[in-house]
């Protein structure tokens, strides 16, 4: 059995974070180890006593008790006599229908009220995990027919049926680098890398690498590849989720990181390895192999209404304990505006509420301690010395779908202090002219629960959140950019062509950073220039779009290391 003991100090991460990450802070740079983040965070005193001795006092002998590495948890071995004992509960053996197998739960547990504070999670409780099979026919339920028979793309490609998430040897020697130049193979479980097949030439990985590549050389690239061919091979797979696993890789201890009553992967958002399908990878989850990068770009995401408000808070405190530890997070603001692109996941225009005219924030851009890259376009007449002009492509001009770059407000995490100079400029000098709200989703027990959009909105008839963390934090260039895929030169863009090239810049500023023998940035936001990142993305030089102007957006990822950059 293993005891989810409640993490503390959690509600200090913000305050820990910007002591390391404002330029102002003393502590600016002075960056944390592993070890510190654990110990900051880790259980208090009183927490450990309390519930080891209700062990002991429940017939526990103290020699059977361990505690876990990152100090989240107390492992034992009990009988079910035991357990039940302990618990005031029966346990029972569930049968799956479908694959047979057996887990041991029960229909509830009790605790005493003094011990209730001190622990977030019992496991096995009265949480099902969901055989592997039976996760995948889950999964694909949650993939609707409606999506599947729209025209799919990666940066306004068709998107094929095989793994298009590879790159290219012979299309990366079109690059200004020598030829020969590649990534640095790194897997994460059951992951792979490039193909010499120009059938499997994937126009995202491609148009990353090429795009990072100029900026960086002659620093090395690793591609860092998560998850086996199966899931790589389902585009949707990771369309709203796919990050547990790769964080997993990164730090070791989130592979049982217990908050919001949320601990370690989700049965039915996350990938299980061992994964025993053909084609699988079958080793264990990989927990710690990988020491994170300087700098992170993510180029794919979802929308923050469709994950479990538990599910995506336990994240985010990841992404606040892996700053402090000075790393970077950049994460494409998507292709859509301010909305999903319409389908089933998220209704037929992508927006939310009764009138599907709620504006629909993308994630985990709206997470705090990240930041959210939207893309810029020269538009016509117009010159690089202009005023910088958020993308707006309607279907046609010239890609076969619309493309507008992805911002918002959150429904789930306020405003930032770090932030909320420039949001309140923003609405000084550009306010929206449309109705708002201001209401945040709270935190819940229900680790199934989300948002619930009608709730916040309730009869103000606002279709943003005036209260909420807005994105995006800074903006490049993300329009028609030449990428060479397929042995072929192809007009693409998005914001996934706007991160890895913020990424490799702020690359080159950590490399002068390090042989100056200071400490790379970090966390980006408290050093950047946001207000003025905001007040130009809304100076557009074409009229704004309506709310319910959607596109598709299917992202990929990149690394950014001193000498390395790494690609997902």
């Amino acid at each position: 059995m293993r005891i989810g003991l409640a993490q503390n100090n959690l509600d200090k991460g913000y305050e820990h974070l910007m002591d390391v990450s404002d330029p102002s802070s003393s502590n600016f740079g002075k960056h944390w180890t592993a070890d510190d983040v654990i110990n900051a965070f880790r259980p208090s005193d009183e927490t450990e006593r309390e519930v080891r001795n209700w062990l002991i006092d429940g017939g526990i002998p103290s020699s059977r008790i361990s505690h876990s590495e990152n100090k989240g948890w107390f492992a034992f071995y009990a009988t079910v006599e035991e357990a039940e004992k302990l618990l005031y509960t029966t346990y029972h053996e569930y049968k799956d229908s479908v694959t047979g197998g057996v887990m041991p739960s029960s229909d509830e547990y009790h605790l005493p009220k003094n011990i209730r504070r001190h622990i977030d999670y019992i496991t096995p409780g009265i949480k099902l995990l969901a055989p592997v099979e039976s996760w995948q026919k889950k999964r694909d339920s949650k993939i609707p027919q409606a999506r599947k028979d729209i025209e799919k793309r990666i940066l306004h490609e068709v998107l094929q049926t095989s793994p298009n998430g590879h790159y290219n040897n012979s299309d990366l020697s079109t690059c200004k680098i020598p030829n020969g130049t590649h990534p640095v193979a790194a897997n994460i479980d059951g992951g792979m890398q490039a193909s010499d097949d120009l059938n499997y030439a994937g126009t995202e990985c491609n148009l990353d690498l090429q795009l990072a590549y100029p900026i960086v050389y002659p620093q090395t690239l690793t591609d860092y590849e998560v998850d086996d061919y199966i899931v790589q091979s389902d585009q949707e797979d990771t369309y709203t989720f796919g990050f547990n696993t790769f964080l997993d890789a990164l730090d070791g201890s989130y592979c049982t990181f217990a908050a919001y009553n949320e601990t370690g992967n989700d049965p039915n958002l996350d990938q299980a390895y061992p994964d025993p399908r053909i084609g699988g990878w079958a080793g264990k989850l990989m927990c710690g192999t990988f020491k994170p990068t300087n700098v992170i770009s993510l180029s794919y995401g979802g929308q923050e209404s469709d994950l479990p408000i538990s599910y995506q808070k336990r994240q985010c405190l990841e992404y606040m304990k892996l700053g402090l530890q000075g790393v970077s997070f950049l994460f494409a603001s998507g292709d859509s505006g301010v909305s999903n692109y319409p389908g089933d996941i998220d209704g037929p225009t992508g927006c939310l509420g009764p009138n599907l005219d709620v504006f629909n924030p993308t994630w985990p851009g709206t997470c705090p301690f990240v930041t959210s890259v939207g893309a810029t376009k020269v538009y016509p007449g117009k010159t690089v010395y202009d005023p910088e002009s958020a993308v707006y492509d309607p279907a046609g001009h010239p890609y076969s779908v619309n493309f507008s770059s992805g911002g918002g407000f959150s429904n789930v995490y306020p405003i930032p202090k770090y932030q909320a100079s420039a949001v309140s400029t923003f609405f000084e000098k550009h306010n929206p002219p449309y109705k708002s709200y201001s209401a945040l989703a709270g935190d819940t027990s229900n680790i199934t629960k989300k948002a619930d959009i009608d709730a916040l909105v309730g009869s103000s008839g606002g279709v943003y959140n005036r209260i909420g963390r807005g994105i995006p934090d800074i903006a490049a260039v993300g329009d028609n950019i030449a990428v060479y895929s397929g042995g072929r030169v192809r007009l693409s863009g998005g914001t996934s062509a706007s991160a890895p090239i913020v990424s490799a810049v702020f690359n080159r500023i950590n490399e002068e950073r390090l042989n100056a023998g200071k400490s790379p940035i970090g966390f980006l936001n408290p050093s950047l220039g946001i207000s003025d990142s905001m007040t130009r993305m809304s100076a557009r030089t074409e009229p704004a779009e309506s709310p319910t102007v959607m596109v598709s957006g299917n992202f990929n990822v990149n690394y950014i290391h001193k000498n390395s950059m790494l690609l997902v």
